[in-house]
């Protein structure tokens, strides 16, 4: 007993208050977790997405993390917490952190021209008298750079992506596309050049400067700079298209970003940028250096770029947004057959993570609609005055999904606040779309309205058996299916 309070007073020490029972074991967060994994199957189905994955983290506990479908559906691979893809334009992230890890150290400095550094810099400066393209500029996106090297790699069905050594060739006969500082232009280009001085400053190699001072210290075990070719179909998940007009998504080759790579080269799995995740959380609270000062983190998370109309809003590699008055940062990924998006809620220590193995799905969707529903239920549990109210298991037996066809897809009956509650599927926003509903007696129940009233009956039906058949309400029927 006493080498347990001993260890436990060096937890607290060490993260913080930390309590007996975790964060993902409450009833209300068990919920919200089952509540998010019936919204991902059903969509992943009715938007004909080959596989997704997704990881949910509050600070650093990890509250789930799983997959829905197949990473290689000609073999019928699972697709798992553990698959690896491509996270495209998140690569942006860890090759900022890696400019910031030598601003520290004094190498260089945001304000420094990026010729400074790469003495090959020679694109023609369309506005030589408005000033030149600085390292900040190239994090923020207002680098005057245009959006890309000068070769048509998003172009398919090869997505021929040029070395390193090709668009040092190519650089001298493009131009820069606004004056340095003036706009907004997302630039892959810009952040390839970013790693280009990553690696002219360390004096090794972008990939192996990453590895060992980024990605092996957080353990991320799964995380590459490149896409690991010997993996493709097993452990990396195959890519596949956005849907055509047969509604088809058809496989795509594996691609190599080569001298891209910095901006969009890298792969990795939901758990580790989870662990990512959970990183920034340990280090906002804690300060101190662990991978980047405390402080620093912190001026990546600021806003250092907003265009005339304020929109978009950007920190050092960061994308920064506020959905209801709360402070966003993360980044958003799209690669030939893949789809990614990494969001992080500093304030409520959550993080979401979401891949998946097909292109033209709307990952920030999916993201930024599960920390809604995650985060009313971490509230809930870390409020001392909430009751840990588990649902009545005699009304389990109602829980499933319900038969809506022609008119829409399903109703499916979740537990929700120690209740029922139903939500139409597929859904855009299913929190929004939350029905509760109000035990009245034996089978029957009502809608809560939005002002607390009672609606319609809904009533379940059940065989001889007791088992649950059908779903009435408004005088009609639905069939439960599963």
């Amino acid at each position: 007993m006493k080498r347990w309070i001993v260890f436990s007073i060096i937890l607290s020490l060490t993260y913080g208050n930390i309590s007996e029972t975790s964060i993902a074991e409450n009833t209300r967060v068990k919920e919200a977790v089952t509540f998010i994994q019936v919204w991902l199957d059903a969509q992943r189905d009715y938007e004909g997405i080959p596989g997704i994955s997704m990881a949910i983290v509050y600070d650093q506990e990890l509250l789930w993390s799983g997959g829905f479908g197949f990473s290689n559906p000609a073999k019928k691979n699972p697709t798992t917490s553990k698959t690896i893809h491509s996270i495209c334009s998140i690569s942006k992230l860890f090759t900022s952190i890696a400019i910031m890890q030598l601003r520290d150290k004094g190498k260089l400095s945001l304000n420094d021209p990026i010729k400074k550094y790469l003495p090959w810099f020679n694109i023609e400066n369309t506005f030589p008298g408005k000033g030149d393209a600085t390292i900040k500029g190239i994090l923020t996106h207002s680098s005057g750079l245009p959006r890309e090297s000068d070769y048509p790699y998003w172009t398919g069905p090869d997505f021929l992506f040029p070395s390193s050594e090709n668009i040092q060739k190519r650089l001298g006969k493009q131009k820069t596309l606004y004056p340095a500082d003036k706009y907004f232009q997302y630039s892959n280009l810009g952040l390839s050049l970013a790693g280009e001085i990553v690696a002219a400053i360390s004096h090794m190699d972008f990939d192996t400067y990453i590895k060992r001072n980024i990605i092996q210290p957080l353990k991320m075990r799964d995380t590459r700079t490149f896409m690991p070719k010997n993996m493709h179909g097993k452990k990396l998940a195959i890519g596949h298209n956005a849907r055509n007009r047969n509604g088809e998504r058809l496989p795509l080759p594996l691609f190599d970003a080569h001298g891209i790579g910095p901006a969009a080269g890298f792969s990795s799995t939901v758990e580790d940028l989870a662990k990512f995740g959970s990183w920034q959380f340990r280090l906002l609270e804690q300060g101190g250096n662990e991978i980047l000062n405390a402080n620093t983190l912190r001026e990546m998370h600021r806003v250092h770029w907003l265009d005339d109309d304020w929109d978009p809003a950007w920190g050092l590699g960061f994308r920064i947004w506020r959905n209801n008055e709360k402070k966003f940062v993360g980044h958003g990924g799209s690669c030939p057959g893949y789809r990614s998006s990494f969001i992080l809620q500093p304030d409520s220590k959550i993080a979401v993570a979401f891949m998946s193995n097909a292109s033209g799905v709307d990952v920030g969707s999916f993201t930024e609609k599960s920390y809604q529903i995650i985060n009313i239920a971490v509230d809930s549990a870390l409020d001392s005055a909430t009751i840990d109210k588990p649902l009545d298991p005699k009304f389990e037996k109602y829980l499933g999904s319900y038969l809506e066809l022609p008119w829409w897809g399903e109703l499916a009956i979740i537990a929700w606040e120690g209740q029922l509650a139903g939500v139409y599927l597929p859904a855009k926003d299913p929190l929004k779309d939350l029905m509760k509903l109000r035990h009245i007696k034996d089978n029957t129940f009502r809608r809560i309205r939005n002002d607390k009233t009672l609606g319609e009956e809904i009533t379940f039906e059940t065989d001889k058996k007791g088992a649950v058949t059908r779903l009435w309400r408004h005088s009609n029927y639905a069939p439960k299916v599963r």
